[in-house]
């Protein structure tokens, strides 16, 4: 069973960005987040290469699997497989709206049809012992996202699904892309609440639109957990604010000068392997925003860590420009030297 407690925090599965590099440095940043990996189909978790997609750190524990399919007997067989590849958690996407997805019938569509979720789910939860969760919407298109949700989540609730992650807005596969799907419809935040109001033993987290801890902290006041997507990524600095602010622990490391230390051990490996520093960087382009240098650190990393043979070198030359202009900062602010040149900022 996933525990209230189990969902406080959690950064979302998102396409592209969630994968083993990021939440490797996501999981510096906060003991207690539960992360996230990407969406990965029933069929390539079945028929793909499993050793390259599925592939995690130990150290990104507690780390979950979201997979999307609508068949119950291929989602059993994959949930299987994730549990084999020791994921703490496996998580069906009912939520998301892209083009690929609604080809296949799953993810946001399956709001729908909340029977066949239930399905989905009680097969999943036949076949593994790990807690099964969904991620969903509060409705498609034209649907009554009160009648929506709540189908949804009795179906699941039923089913014996574990907890719920409620995207709280609307999913409009007609007419918004899935970038517009993510801004465009209202937020609802009550109706999630209702819902848990509903349904007070089953754990509930909320998503969408929320960018800071405040906001978080008054969201834990009528549900179970929340779940940070954008924000986290875009800033990481926010996940340094987790473990102290809603768990009353101490971060792990100090600032972002320190996660960026802890993180280079890391890098070294993955380079001996023959992965390119890009594939890591990418993930760290947020690291400094709104501190001085913060620009030349993106500028720098974006064109140098892309060449061949880019090396850990790349990155501390990056963060060297955010610690000489702090200095530079530092010096104006105090008044000497007098010809200092001002600061360079995000």
């Amino acid at each position: 069973m996933l525990t209230h407690q189990h969902i406080r925090f959690s950064v979302a599965p998102m396409m592209d960005w969630t994968d083993r590099h990021c939440r490797y440095f996501h999981r510096l940043l906060s003991r207690r987040a539960r992360l996230y990996t990407e969406m990965l189909t029933t069929g390539a978790v079945i028929h793909g290469d499993r050793a390259r997609l599925m592939a995690f750190d130990p150290f990104e524990q507690p780390v979950a699997m979201q997979l999307g399919g609508a068949e119950p007997a291929a989602l059993a067989k994959s949930a299987a497989l994730v549990e084999n590849f020791g994921y703490a958690e496996v998580n069906l996407n009912v939520g998301c709206p892209s083009d690929r997805v609604q080809d296949g019938a799953f993810g946001a569509c399956l709001m729908r049809e909340p029977a066949r979720v239930g399905d989905c789910i009680k097969a999943m939860k036949d076949a593994v012992a790990i807690p099964v969760t969904v991620k969903c919407r509060i409705g498609v298109d034209d649907q009554d996202p009160e009648k929506a949700l709540f189908a949804l989540a009795e179906a699941c609730v039923e089913s014996g699904a574990d907890a719920l992650f409620v995207h709280a807005r609307k999913a409009w596969l007609k007419g918004l892309s899935p970038k517009e799907n993510r801004d465009v419809p209202p937020l609802d935040y009550a109706l999630v609440h209702r819902l848990k109001r509903a349904l007070p033993d089953v754990p509930i987290a909320i998503n969408g639109g929320l960018t800071r801890i405040a906001e978080m902290q008054e969201q834990l006041q009528f549900v179970d957990g929340v779940m940070i997507g954008r924000a986290a990524y875009h800033d990481p600095a926010l996940l340094l604010e987790v473990d102290p602010q809603l768990f009353g622990q101490s971060a792990p490391v100090a600032n972002l000068f320190d996660a960026v230390d802890a993180f280079l051990p890391y890098v070294e490996r993955e380079l001996a392997k023959g992965e390119r520093l890009s594939a890591m960087t990418r993930h760290l382009l947020g690291l400094f925003a709104g501190m001085p240098g913060a620009r030349s650190f993106r500028r720098r990393l974006a064109l140098e860590a892309v060449k061949p043979g880019a090396g850990v070198e790349t990155l501390l030359g990056a963060v060297n420009e955010v610690r000489t202009a702090i200095a530079r900062f530092a010096e104006a602010e105090a008044g000497t030297p007098a010809n200092a040149e001002p600061a360079e900022t995000a």
